[in-house]
């Protein structure tokens, strides 16, 4: 018997007509894994849930003006929670977010009736200040790599001194005058803070412009090359900086995005109120991250979408209402948040976890 033998050729055999080759790398995912994986899936769910529970247990909510009321109150959370959500998505967060909508507000007021001007003025001036702070936050992060949380902490707090401080200076109290009779007030009231009628029922224009930046947001993180920047540079700045990608443009611009939409709800809340509390906006920031996170939104960024913040703070909203129109303590409304966070945080893992598994 020989020592050695010989090799036989090994024979491919063609697969079946109507069948296909797998080699289990390209199997693809059953169809409610793929759905696991879109970042949105599981607040819709929770969403859905928290409405049918409000509908059972507060009869209140079932009136078409308990649901705008309920829709506005997430919109005014839901148009911040979306430039949070795009910075999240690229490996940041903001935390003088909640504050700089109120120096938004006050640089606006103060300065078209300190100075007697056009509120239009006032309103101008506001944005560029509101970007300004945006593009400081940004460049600054940027220029010395510090983490996003100490540098807008510092500017929170240099935020939330300069309301209060230059308020009572300028106006010698905490809240600014009352702007209702200046010229350009009715102009700008409709465009920030207007109602409009559906069915009998009185909805706030924030509710359209939220609906309309989400869609934009939406837009630009699916379609464009600016949406795959944010992803890139959230997922690893390094690699995305190796392939081209402008990793300083694109966080600046996303602190600036957090800025436009300090301005908008800044200038909403001062047409709708004419005055402005220089106290306010202190633990907002916590409310729009905490929309962004329930939302499908990652701290470390990479993973999310601009619907899911969407529905994260419609649930906010249902929350914060449906308790009142249910009788019970409001207090019980930090509960209700504290329970919201947490869970989105565990569904979250078991989503990537369960949608990654092959």
């Amino acid at each position: 018997m020989s020592m050695t033998q010989q090799a036989t050729p090994a024979v491919d055999t063609p697969p079946a007509p109507g069948q296909k080759q797998s080699d289990g790398r390209t199997r693809q995912r059953p169809l409610a894994l793929r759905l696991l994986a879109r970042p949105e899936v599981g607040v819709f769910l929770g969403a859905v849930a928290v409405l049918v529970f409000f509908l059972f247990t507060a009869p209140p909510v079932r009136d078409g003006s308990s649901m705008a009321n309920i829709l506005y109150q997430s919109s005014t959370i839901g148009i911040m929670a979306l430039p949070v959500a795009l910075l999240m998505i690229g490996g940041e967060f903001d935390l003088s977010a909640g504050v700089a909508v109120i120096t938004s507000a006050l640089t606006a007021s103060m300065l078209s009736y300190q100075l007697t001007l056009n509120v239009w003025v006032g309103v101008i001036v506001a944005l560029i200040v509101s970007l300004a702070i945006g593009a400081f936050n940004g460049w600054l992060l940027v220029k010395t790599g510090l983490p996003s949380f100490l540098v807008t902490l510092g500017t929170f707090l240099i935020l939330q001194g300069v309301n209060l401080a230059v308020t009572k200076l300028v106006t010698e109290n905490v809240a600014t005058d009352d702007i209702s009779d200046m010229d350009g007030f009715t102009q700008a009231q409709k465009l920030f803070a207007s109602t409009f009628e559906v069915g009998g029922v009185n909805v706030k224009i924030t509710v359209v412009w939220w609906l309309v930046f989400a869609a934009l947001a939406t837009w630009v993180l699916l379609r464009t090359k600016y949406g795959n920047w944010i992803f890139a540079v959230g997922g690893n700045k390094h690699s995305a900086r190796a392939v081209g990608v402008p990793v300083t443009f694109t966080k600046i611009s996303l602190f600036m995005l957090v800025g436009f939409g300090a301005w908008f709800v800044g200038m909403h809340q001062l047409f709708s109120f004419n005055t402005v509390q220089s106290g306010e906006g202190v633990g907002q920031e916590l409310i729009y991250i905490a929309a962004a996170v329930i939302g499908g939104c990652l701290l470390t960024g990479g993973y999310g979408s601009a619907i899911g913040p969407v529905f994260g703070a419609f649930m906010f909203g249902m929350v914060q209402q449906g308790i009142v129109y249910a009788g019970w303590n409001p207090d019980w409304f930090k509960a209700f948040l504290g329970v919201m966070l947490l869970g989105a945080v565990l569904i979250n893992l078991w989503v990537q976890r369960t949608a990654t598994r092959r």
